[in-house]
């Protein structure tokens, strides 16, 4: 199989938010096929101008592509900017080379965003009930997940993929509960939580946020009033 063709001559800025775990997809991603960007970071609060001319959905990550002749254009959603760079990178393929497994994978992609509709209820719960409602549908899903890993240590095995590049942000969330409160999320998930742990251990995934992400998303929680500093008090 041929490697695609490289985007050469061009530039790339990754429009960011400091906590959005879809930009650390596309982060992760340029980062395991050693693709140089710059990273501009806007306030999702006061968005500005420039901004929304660019995003059709007013979301990031943006990837802005700026070509030898000076024109430039702007890839929105984390899954197109993935696909985009596996298709145009060179470096190693983060997508299976069989067409049915690298469909099986988009599938998990898309599983692990179904899965942070319901960490945000999580992490926004404000009382007990929806709390442990959004709990218990975070332990469910964590259940398939573990019901469809090998052996390990990613979740094809030894390669690195795109699945990964999605679940790595999920994991951080947890890293930083984790010092706030038990949340029991991964009890009895052996598979899962050795998975977590090869992918906070990946150069890729540790780089992908800021270093005050930890506290930023704290700072998140209690603007959120959220249940989970409740229950650390």
């Amino acid at each position: 199989m041929p490697h695609p063709t490289p985007t050469t001559g061009a530039t790339l800025t990754l429009v960011s938010h400091h906590l959005c775990p879809y930009v650390q997809r596309a982060a992760i991603a340029l980062a395991e096929k050693g693709v140089a960007f710059e990273r501009r970071t806007v306030d999702l609060a006061a968005k500005p101008d420039w901004f929304l001319a660019m995003s059709p959905l007013g979301k990031v990550p943006l990837l802005v592509i700026r070509r030898e002749d000076g024109s430039e254009a702007v890839l929105f959603e984390s899954a197109v900017i993935c696909e985009y760079l596996e298709d145009t990178q060179t470096g190693r393929p983060l997508h299976p080379a069989d067409p049915l497994v690298r469909a099986q994978h988009r599938g998990w992609m898309e599983f692990g965003s179904s899965i942070l509709s319901d960490l945000w209820g999580f992490e926004t719960a404000s009382d007990a009930e929806t709390y442990a409602t959004k709990r218990q549908a975070l332990t469910e899903k964590f259940r398939r997940v573990e019901a469809a890993l090998g052996n390990g240590p990613f979740f094809a095995g030894e390669h690195f993929s795109l699945v990964d590049a999605v679940f790595a942000p999920i994991f951080r969330y947890f890293d930083v509960f984790d010092t706030v409160t038990p949340t029991g999320v991964f009890d009895g998930l052996e598979k899962v939580s050795a998975w977590r742990a090869a992918l906070m251990q990946r150069p890729s995934v540790r780089t992908a946020v800021a270093e005050d992400y930890p506290e930023r998303l704290k700072v998140f929680l209690k603007d959120h009033d959220a249940w989970l500093l409740k229950l650390a008090a």
